[in-house]
């Protein structure tokens, strides 16, 4: 396929693909709208995660509440279900320059990489959106899944280990993003192939800059830690899940 080239080293990085049996699971045409819900509510997580990372470890006062600012709409919709679609294609815009504060430890890179990331994410969330929109699928809230929480309570509690954890947390969150589309694309329709696999370049990009920052902040060597958080997401992937989401585990029987 087109694409192997760039997921190569994705499924290197993760220590085990996806099971066919959630393949099987994800493809069903009743999932669908559980399938794009959950999408649009990871896009938004990821961005979200993206911000509580800059406001807790880089910026100053001012360029917190942009970024507040900034995802104060999206929130709304997800949350009090109070905008529109229209009302979001709007917003994706920071009204100020993100600068550091000035006893950040960790630099404007931190800033660059997670301010592209959370542009990307808001965008793409507006892009399930409207594809959910123009498919009449009403967006309603659903529970998040156990992934991404049961990897954060392996998270250290002094620093810079806990920041260096959250990162490589992410970047698997991304790889195993990154790894689904491609899987799940071939099963869908046109429209929704194409667009998951047009996702494909920003998520790799997504994995290697949270990796790159995490190799950066620890000033030396990772793989241990990636290794030790490999181990945890695929016995996530792998064990039995009855809460079928975008990155739930082996569907329950």
């Amino acid at each position: 396929m087109p694409y192997s080239t760039l997921l190569t080293p994705i499924l290197s990085f993760l220590q085990c693909q996806t099971p066919d049996a959630w393949i099987d699971e994800a493809r069903k045409p009743e999932n669908l709208q559980l399938i794009l819900t959950d999408h649009l509510l990871c896009e938004l997580k990821a961005a979200q995660s993206g911000m509580f990372l800059i406001r807790k470890y880089a910026v100053d006062k001012d360029s917190s509440d942009a970024l507040l600012a900034l995802f104060k709409p999206f929130e709304e919709f997800v949350y009090k279900k109070q905008g529109s679609l229209q009302d979001l294609l709007k917003a994706n815009n920071l009204t100020k320059a993100i600068v550091p504060k000035s006893d950040s430890k960790y630099g404007q890179e931190l800033i660059d990489k997670m301010v592209l990331l959370i542009k990307e994410e808001l965008h793409h969330f507006n892009q399930v959106l409207e594809i959910m929109t123009n498919r009449n699928i009403p967006y309603s809230n659903i529970r998040a899944g156990r992934y991404a929480k049961s990897m954060l309570k392996h998270v250290k509690t002094f620093e810079p280990d806990a920041l260096i954890d959250k990162l490589i947390i992410g970047a698997y969150i991304e790889a195993r993003s990154c790894e689904r589309f491609a899987k799940l694309a071939p099963h869908l329709d046109d429209e929704l192939n194409k667009f998951y696999i047009s996702l494909l370049r920003s998520e790799a990009r997504h994995y290697e800059d949270y990796l790159t920052l995490a190799t950066e902040i620890a000033g030396g060597d990772i793989s241990e830690r990636v290794k030790y958080f490999g181990k945890v997401e695929a016995d996530l992937i792998l064990s039995s899940d009855e809460d079928f989401k975008f990155h739930s585990g082996h569907p329950a029987k």
